[in-house]
């Protein structure tokens, strides 16, 4: 299979968007498929797992570099003559690949990432976000399918009269998120550094952002034996470093890899701060890594935590019960123990490979309606068409 993927963010930028993209293309390589990435210009390697990356204009928004509309991306793919592309939360380079696709009748597989309904309540911006909507519509409705990674954003999608919707969610690192992580110097060493007194280590994993409510976390001023551990960095940190004046916060920055592994397994419990995520890719790393979640009950989180359970879900807006989930994990080891145990159960049959397969077989399927244009009636699609073997 030859797959174009096209994705509104690339490595070197690290998101939840660039990293499911680069696990799909890990799998593809393995598989033994044919890919190429799109993405912005900023800086992105010539190839990633063998594939070569192709660089569009871009401008810098928020830190972020937006793929920008070019004649390239349909050069691209008339070259490449993939099977299916691959377009990863579509915007404005999503959008153009994904109309250059149905031009040669190549099928498209949209992957939904952003929640535009969350974003434009927190920035109130009124009848833009019906715009904002219909765009959102437009660009998916194009798509052959969206991919949802959750209930709420499939609702939302429903909601704006997106049609053609399946879920899949995301993968985990079950080796490289692993409780027994927390026997190794790194993680023994950094434990060390963040609970000198034997506090109760509070993480948090993510970009510092606006939308992220990173500072949230101030509530836990005056807690008592509890420390707050940050990973990540982002636009928003001075002003988060200023709101949590007075709790106890230790910066760790960006970590990647065995770093941000150990980083996970030296935590007693993970917050989850934000109410916009579609999905919620830190709660699956630390369920995978034995601990216990808190987080808002909205978006992405409320398929990945069970109440009671593998962990506990505070009102969105409710900053009070926030501080009461904390204190109660906080004081009750045993507990901690039973949830982190429960979310590593939870997350066992969650791995990269299972979801890449769910993927490919996304893929085959629009693949097949393509060649026989079953959304269409039954009428041959127009542009090249290739059998799939």
């Amino acid at each position: 299979m030859r797959v174009a993927v096209v994705s509104e963010s690339f490595l070197p930028t690290v998101n939840g968007v660039t990293t499911s993209v680069l696990r799909v293309l890990d799998h593809l390589a393995a598989e033994g498929h044919e890919a190429i990435v799109i993405c912005p210009e900023a800086g992105a390697p010539d190839e990633y797992a063998g594939y070569r990356i192709h660089q569009v204009p871009s401008i810098a928004y928020r830190q972020f570099p937006v793929g920008l509309p070019s004649p390239q991306v349909q050069r691209i793919l008339a070259k490449f003559e993939p099977d299916v592309l691959h377009a990863a939360s579509p915007f404005f380079l999503g959008a153009q690949a994904i109309a250059a696709a149905n031009r040669v009748g190549v099928p498209s597989v949209a992957i939904y990432q952003t929640d535009v309904a969350g974003f434009a309540r927190r920035n109130g911006l009124g009848m833009t976000a019906a715009i904002a909507w219909k765009y959102v519509r437009w660009v998916h409705e194009g798509a052959d399918i969206t991919l949802v990674p959750s209930s709420a954003s499939e609702y939302d999608l429903r909601e704006a009269g997106v049609s053609r919707l399946a879920r899949w969610g995301r993968g985990v690192d079950l080796e490289r998120y692993h409780p027994n992580n927390r026997r190794t110097p790194e993680a023994a060493a950094l434990r060390e550094r963040l609970s000198p007194d034997g506090e109760v280590v509070v993480g948090y994993v993510g970009r510092i952002a606006p939308e992220k409510q990173v500072e949230r976390l101030r509530v836990l001023r005056g807690v008592p034996g509890v420390s707050v551990a940050i990973v990540g960095d982002g636009p928003a940190r001075e002003t988060v470093e200023r709101q949590l004046h007075g709790v106890p916060t230790t910066w760790l920055g960006r970590l990647g890899g065995a770093d941000l592994g150990a980083a996970y397994a030296a935590f007693d419990l993970f917050v989850h701060t934000g109410s916009e995520e579609t999905f919620g890719q830190t709660v699956q790393e630390a369920h995978a890594s034995g601990l216990p979640v808190i987080a808002p009950r909205a978006g992405g989180p409320i398929d990945l935590v069970e109440h009671g359970v593998d962990g506990l879900l505070f009102p969105p807006a409710d900053d009070r019960g926030l501080r009461a989930a904390v204190a109660m994990l906080a004081t009750d080891a045993p507990l901690r123990l039973r949830m982190g145990e429960a979310g590593r159960r939870r997350v066992l049959g969650r791995g990269w490979d299972v979801l890449c397969s769910e993927l490919i077989g996304h893929y085959e399927r629009v693949i097949l309606d393509a060649c026989t244009d079953v959304r269409r009636g039954g009428a041959p699609r127009v542009g090249r068409q290739r059998a799939y073997s």
